[in-house]
């Protein structure tokens, strides 16, 4: 049995090869107490922007519900005030300790996790939202947005202060149905002559591949189905999914030892 490496390194440091395109994932690995390595894919400006909008079309519905309201002065506008208090500091913090995630924000498959996994918290929904004040700053979330393209986990202040994330919530559920798929892949044999490095890479993609974007899978099979010497037929390595598989293959035969 092969020894596992924690990192492919066989593919990181291919210096062999030409330049191969940016990576086509963002998933960023917490490693649990059990030691496992749990994958969250963080949401980016534009899809963030677009839950934004979805809960100010909300808030905008319920002013406008109130409206008839501001022909009694002074009840009417007490009842208005203390209205857009609620929309605009418990909406976003209720909705987030409660189910994970504003109307907005679940509509398109979002959700607020503190940046180890964890369901939010009511301190850390708090701080975040608080902090939207200077986020909004100069207008139309400036500060947000720049903060958002310069961390590579698209975080804006409030989340940096209260530790949390905004993440794919349905991209990772599915990640263990993706992961006994990856598993039950029949055995295949490897390459004759196979190196103790190839066969850690090997296993590392196997390890990372049920975390990982459809994408992302395809292209590092494919760099490392091209370190390997060409088939014995003269066929060429197979791309796309299938080089997915045929690796995946190679791995459950190295697991399995056989």
């Amino acid at each position: 049995m092969f020894p596992r490496s924690p990192r492919l390194h066989f593919l990181a440091h291919d210096r062999a090869r030409p330049a191969v395109a940016a990576p086509r994932d963002t998933v960023r690995l917490n490693e649990t107490p059990e030691g496992v390595d749990l994958g969250l894919r963080p949401a980016g400006p534009t899809v963030r922007a677009l839950a934004l909008t979805i809960d100010g079309g909300i808030r905008l519905l319920v002013y406008l519900a109130l409206t008839p309201l501001a022909a009694f002065a002074g009840l009417g506008a007490g009842m208005i005030l203390i209205t857009s208090f609620l929309l605009e500091w418990c909406y976003p913090v209720v909705f987030e300790v409660w189910t994970g995630a504003t109307p907005g924000k679940r509509t398109l498959g979002l959700m607020v996790v503190h940046d180890d996994g964890t369901p939010v918290g009511l301190p850390a929904s708090l701080i975040r939202n608080l902090l939207r004040v200077i986020d909004f700053l100069p207008l139309f979330y400036g500060v947000g947005l720049v903060c958002t393209l310069a961390d590579r986990d698209f975080r804006r202040l409030g989340d940096l202060a209260a530790g949390t994330l905004v993440i794919h919530a349905e991209d990772r559920m599915a990640r263990p149905a993706a992961l006994a798929a990856h598993r039950d892949t029949p055995p295949r044999p490897p390459p004759a002559g196979l190196s103790l490095t190839a066969a850690q890479a090997i296993l590392a993609f196997d390890e990372r591949a049920a975390r990982l974007s459809a994408a992302r899978r395809i292209e590092l099979a494919e760099i490392l189905l091209a370190r390997f010497p060409p088939a014995a037929d003269g066929q060429t390595w197979p791309s796309g999914p299938a080089a997915v598989a045929l690796v995946a293959g190679y791995a459950s035969w190295l697991t399995k030892g056989r």
